[in-house]
């Protein structure tokens, strides 16, 4: 941020300003790879902070009480909500001071903003909880996969649970014992033991890329059961992309003034209402609804994680359906009544409200305090507590993901319905279009990952802790095939 201050503020760091009748000098060689050294420094930072800040937040809570329990997942629906509130203030404050005071000092205040956040983490070094990582966890995955390979011709055993080879070792571990569960059976041919397996005195195998023990296979089904969900969250997350691209051009032609006055309000704004409900609505949620629902479902957080994905997934599909019959509305008024002006390049200006826009931008933020706070809820307590990061890091590419998918719906819907109406969907000028249209196509592929997510959620078996007495009879039964 301080590099990127400088480009602003240093006049050898950026362009000349473009003169009156005259073109605009480029940058030069050197002024570009400086501006491209402070992005690369930003996406370094940002990927080692982001993946990670969620989780290390969580644990510092403990997850053998009630009230740490109950203190993750409100950690969540809080962090969710400060997170918000920065973006709001990005796109308000910190832009129009960029556009219209000074870059510099709009680059400078998130710069100085960096500095404080650095300051206050490093403070409180000393009272955070740190959990001290065990090797790297996805050597483990790597070697589950490799010793199934190498025994995919082995026949199941009949009863897995005594079985399979499971070495208990005294050693504290941050990972929770796990049980055996039946899914994706083909991954406990790593934990077969055969005569050509070498055990250590300690217990542990002599060739981890041959025979791995339960705990491990266990650690691997845990990931494969989670990217079916993370797959239906990619699909979900392309609404909240279309929604919020999209808005923009329509509140361009759409009457933006504030009530009786002449002040208009930014076209670019408008995403902020969606970020405003939800700031509204997750500290309701949290100290009104949840209680409530904890007495009326007997559940610990109210519903459970997978229910409160799905209500977000819903309300999207509701969120895409009142889009399109807003959109319709703003786009009959523009064609049927007098309109108020001409947007350049875009065409007449509707007389319908912008406001009206208010409407499924607040049902998207709604949404997003579903689904999007309990995904990041759910790749927490899911993912083995050794790669929490990396299910952290599983939600950030998805969103990249949806992101790049939806530029591809876009392209592919503006493609085929050009060539068949002339004017695309998608058309510059939404009069001349029928982005109505191209909502509710957005809103079926909704309802359809609705579908898929709730059969998904149904096959979906949760990580639970292993029972101890549990973990005790299977041991003693381990030790005596041993002795036999």
């Amino acid at each position: 941020m301080l590099m990127l201050t400088l480009t602003a503020a240093v006049s050898k760091l950026h362009p000349p300003a473009c003169g009156e009748g005259s073109g605009c000098a480029g940058p030069s060689p050197g002024q570009l790879i400086f501006l491209i050294s402070c992005l690369l420094l930003l996406v370094l930072g940002a990927s080692g902070i982001r993946p990670c800040n969620l989780a290390f937040g969580a644990d510092q809570f403990n997850p053998n009480t009630e009230s740490g329990r109950r203190g993750i997942t409100s950690f969540f629906n809080w962090y969710y909500l400060t997170y918000t509130f920065a973006m709001m203030v990005s796109l308000t404050i910190i832009v129009y001071i960029q556009s219209n005071v000074s870059w510099s000092i709009g680059f400078a205040i998130p710069a100085v903003l960096m500095f404080l956040s650095c300051a206050f983490f490093f403070l409180g070094t000393r009272i955070y909880v740190c959990v001290l990582p065990e090797g790297s966890p996805m050597s483990s995955v790597a070697q589950v996969v490799v010793a199934a390979i190498k025994k995919r011709k082995l026949k199941q055993p009949d009863d897995p649970k005594v079985s399979l080879f499971n070495s208990f070792s005294t050693a504290s571990s941050i990972n929770s014992r796990l049980p055996y569960t039946d899914q994706f059976r083909f991954l406990d041919k790593a934990a077969i033991i055969t005569p050509e397996d070498e055990i250590n005195s300690d217990g542990s195998p002599a060739n981890p890329w041959r025979l791995c023990n339960v705990q491990q296979v266990e650690r691997v089904k845990c990931i494969l059961r989670v990217i079916p969900i993370w797959v239906a969250c990619i699909v979900y997350f392309i609404s909240v992309v279309q929604i919020q691209n999209y808005v923009v051009f329509e509140a361009l032609q759409a009457d933006r003034r504030f009530g009786t006055s002449e002040f208009k309000i930014p076209a670019a704004s408008y995403i902020v209402v969606a970020m405003l409900a939800l700031t509204i609505w997750v500290p309701i949620y949290d100290r009104l609804i949840v209680p409530w629902l904890r007495r009326v479902t007997g559940k610990e957080d109210g519903l459970t994680i997978l229910q409160r994905i799905g209500i977000g997934f819903a309300f999207s599909v509701v969120t895409m359906i009142v889009s399109g019959l807003v959109e319709s509305k703003r786009r009959s008024i523009a064609l049927s009544k007098p309109t108020i002006g001409f947007e350049p390049k875009k065409g007449a200006i509707s007389s319908m409200s912008g406001l009206w826009l208010s409407l499924p931008l607040v049902l998207s933020g709604i949404s997003e305090g579903f689904a999007i706070i309990g995904e990041n809820e759910f790749f927490y307590k899911q993912f083995p507590e050794s790669m929490r990061s990396i299910g952290m890091a599983f939600i950030f590419v998805g969103t990249a993901v949806a992101s790049y998918l939806s530029s591809l719906i876009s392209s592919i819907i503006q493609s085929i319905t050009g060539r068949s109406h002339g004017e695309s969907w998608l058309a510059e000028d939404l009069n001349k279009g029928r982005l109505d249209y191209y909502y509710y196509l957005i809103g079926i592929l909704q309802f359809l990952n609705l579908i898929y997510f709730l059969v998904c959620a149904r096959w979906y078996k949760y990580k639970e802790a292993e029972d101890v007495s549990e973990v005790a009879v299977v041991k003693l039964q381990s030790e005596e095939k041993e002795i036999v």
